[in-house]
């Protein structure tokens, strides 16, 4: 029995759910987002409330029970109130800034990278360093930050690089002379 597959999905006000065969399509304030239902998996709309169940016990639709559950969640959250990830940039000269559609960071390489952002995602740079991305989308938001964060992960001598708010670090000694 999925626990996650099982909970039932409820649509707040201000965003509409619709099914077509396969497709459920989100509409809200933050954007519209569409995802396709895996085979083996099926799903009612009632009134404001959706659930899911799958065709059989076997491992992959279990697996997909959950997942297309889980998505069509993250979808509806993220059309009424968004997604936020926030990276912090740590080091001396490491930097960010956001022209357009482009990420320009400055993170100690000999040249500075400049990564475009994907579509629906937007990005500011606080008064502290910190990058802020968001968008509606979670998994493409997820996946912006984790290639961000690829250009220079954070190192565990000085902690220099980029990491997201929350990560922590685990630091490393370093070399002692003799005693």
């Amino acid at each position: 029995m999925s626990r996650i597959g099982n909970a039932p999905i409820v649509v707040p006000k201000g965003v509409t759910l619709n099914t077509k065969g396969q497709t459920i399509s989100v509409k809200g304030p933050k954007g519209t987002l569409d995802f396709t239902v895996p085979d083996g998996i099926s799903f009612t709309h009632e009134g404001a409330e959706v659930k899911f169940s799958r065709a059989s016990n076997s491992h992959s639709h279990r697996a997909m029970h959950g997942m297309a559950r889980a998505r069509t969640a993250n979808m509806v959250v993220g059309c009424s109130e968004g997604f936020k990830k926030v990276l912090e940039i740590n080091g001396v000269g490491y930097r960010a800034a956001v022209k357009g559609k482009n990420v320009d960071l400055t993170l100690g390489f000999s040249h500075g990278i400049s990564y475009a952002l994907p579509e629906g995602v937007s990005a500011e740079v606080t008064k502290d360093g910190k990058l802020v991305l968001t968008a509606a989308d979670r998994a493409v938001l997820g996946q912006a930050a984790a290639d961000i964060r690829d250009f220079r992960p954070p190192e565990p001598y000085k902690g220099k690089g980029v990491k997201y708010e929350n990560e922590r670090i685990v630091r490393k000694e370093g070399k002692r002379g003799k005693k």
